[in-house]
């Protein structure tokens, strides 16, 4: 299996999987660190974990297989114990016409071979070898013990009930046999599993997405879509059913979106879903955003506003009136920022005032209300009906119109402190945005206070965390980057040997290598010269030229990149996020 007369560390260069030179630069320091050579590799980046997986496949004569996206019977496991699997990482992963496919970690791994051979023995089996990542290794264990052992339950009580309920049901209406379906305990179990699993991954929200063969169940996490499930096509109709039942919609309707919502207590924790179906030419899509009303929202330094941004933030939210606009695009983390700042605010003398949709975060204290478009209670009538509250502090959830725009101005020119978001790239860009609308400039620059923009990047994994070297193009980038950059900004940072982080990948992060989010964030105090150049329409960029040549302002990917040398993310996050 083995090529002979070549090393596996020669063949990489041969290959070209790594020049030679960086072969013995990274064997050198792999030695000086008293580290494994190839575990160096990957986490110095001179190779991916995937390519070196590759290279060994060609090595050793094996194909490659990623088993992330890959559904793996768990029966399939228990052929073999679990503790042989751990030991010897492997996987199997699929048996067909008395071929047992597998996949290690290791093919030079002699007592991994020999494990497998006493299995093929033993079950009488022929055994087809592949070479996986130890990240792909770790997810299939991952996923077999959990959300697939009581979904694969659930599914099996499913096939069960169709067998024998099959020829009854045909003689129903189609909408009382669905409703009857979704409302089985199997069925209604892996809605719940599904569900829960979401919750304890921390993810934002849940696809539930059909293809012409199956159903796919994908989480996003921290931004990112995860694939978590494969389920037969078969219970499409009845999962979606179910979760129509819950959300108040109608069964019948699938030609047509519909939006609803539900409420679950998950161990006492209230928790919200919003739904919104979508009908695909393969079937209905369904989507769910998880609202945790349970969470606090953070504090100003937790989201990851620092240095000049966070004492802009906090000269603004001081001011008796104006108003201070939050821009980003949906799911940039707006919202929690205002959140943030009105539990700062909320104090027994004040009135604070929300018009939202929907209401994320319950804050004590907060007179906090939903729109409801269907029945008139928009952003711009709800805000008329707020100053008539006696309020101190408004918030809206967002300014979509030019109503809702004019109100939010002439509420912050009389004396209210006014917070609100808007859809736009960059702070600087809610200026156009705003005299697009149809707010004259001269009312602008007496009503703000503030303009911030924001995106969300990931954290790097706290647990398996490493300091490495930039690669030569993320060097450069970060030089170009921070190169004006007012040195009060770059406190503990040593230039002159540059150090990022990555996460190298572990159980506690599921082998991503990043856990959790971070804010990063740019402000445009609106300051006399400002104010000036909004009154001469000068143009948005050159407005935001003079903010960073004359008041130091920092804009996101600057943020991003200062946080990616403290270890919190890594430049390749910041670019992935903040390019447009």
């Amino acid at each position: 299996m083995q090529r002979k007369n070549l090393s596996f560390e020669d063949f990489l260069t041969v290959k070209d999987f790594i020049t030679a030179d960086n072969l013995a630069k990274a064997r050198s320091e792999s030695k000086t660190s008293n580290r494994n050579l190839f575990d160096y590799l990957v986490s110095e980046r001179y190779l991916s974990e995937e390519d070196l997986t590759k290279a060994r496949g060609l090595f050793f004569n094996l194909p490659y297989i990623d088993l992330r996206n890959k559904s793996v019977n768990k029966e399939l496991l228990e052929i073999s114990s679990k503790s042989t699997i751990t030991t010897y990482k492997f996987v199997p992963f699929e048996l067909t016409d008395n071929v047992f496919k597998v996949a290690l970690t290791d093919p030079s791994d002699m007592g991994a071979l020999q494990a497998l051979e006493f299995l093929a023995q033993k079950n009488r089996y022929r055994i087809e070898l592949y070479i996986t990542s130890y990240s792909s290794f770790q997810s299939v264990l991952q996923h077999s013990g959990n959300i697939t052992k009581e979904v694969n339950q659930a599914l099996e009580e499913v096939v069960a009930k169709e067998k024998i309920e099959f020829q009854k049901q045909q003689a129903k209406p189609q909408e009382v046999v669905e409703q009857k379906l979704a409302e089985e305990a199997p069925i209604s179990k892996i809605v719940d599993v599904v569900v829960r699993h979401a919750i304890e991954a921390r993810a934002s929200d849940i696809h539930i997405e059909p293809s012409e063969d199956d159903l796919r169940v994908r989480y996003r996490i921290d931004g990112v879509l995860h694939s978590s499930l494969i389920l037969p096509k078969t219970v499409h109709a009845s999962i979606i059913s179910r979760i129509k039942i819950l959300a108040n919609l109608k069964i019948d309707e699938q030609r047509l979106p519909q939006d609803g919502r539900f409420h679950i207590n998950l161990e006492g924790k209230p928790i919200d879903f919003r739904v919104s179906t979508f009908p695909t030419v393969v079937g209905e899509k369904i989507v769910l955003r998880i609202l945790d009303k349970s969470t606090g929202a953070p504090t100003l330094e937790e989201l990851g506003i620092d240095g000049r941004r966070l004492q802009a933030v906090k000269d603004a939210i001081v001011k008796p009136h104006g108003m201070f606009l939050m821009t980003g695009p949906t799911g940039s983390g707006k919202s929690t920022t205002l959140y943030s700042i009105l539990s700062i605010l909320n104090k027994p003398g004040v009135n604070i005032v929300t018009l939202e949709d929907p209401v994320e975060y319950f804050i004590d204290g907060v007179n906090q209300a939903q729109i409801r478009p269907e029945i008139g209670l928009t952003f711009a009538s709800g805000l008329r009906s707020i100053l008539r509250q006696d309020p101190n502090i408004i918030m809206v959830g967002e300014v979509r119109d030019r109503e809702t725009a004019e109100l939010a101005v002439n509420s912050a020119l009389t004396g209210h402190l006014v917070f609100s978001t808007l859809h736009t790239n960059s702070a600087v860009g809610a200026i156009p945005r705003l005299i697009d609308m149809g707010i004259e400039p001269f009312l602008l620059t007496a009503s703000l206070n503030l303009l911030a923009a924001q995106r969300l990047v990931r954290k790097i994994c706290d647990k398996c965390k490493t300091p490495t070297k930039p690669t030569e193009g993320i060097e450069k980038i970060i030089h170009q980057l921070i190169e004006n950059v007012d040195k009060s900004e770059l406190e503990g940072i040593d230039m002159k040997s540059l150090k990022v982080y990555v996460g190298r990948g572990c159980p506690v992060c599921g082998n991503t290598g990043y856990k959790g989010r971070v804010g990063i964030y740019e402000t445009l105090v609106i300051s006399k010269a400002i104010q000036d150049m909004i009154n001469d329409r000068q143009p948005a960029g050159k407005i935001q030229e003079y903010a960073i040549r004359e008041e130091k302002m920092i804009l996101m990917q600057q943020d991003g990149i200062l946080k990616s040398l403290r270890g919190l993310t890594t430049p390749e996050e910041v670019i992935r996020v903040t390019k447009e």
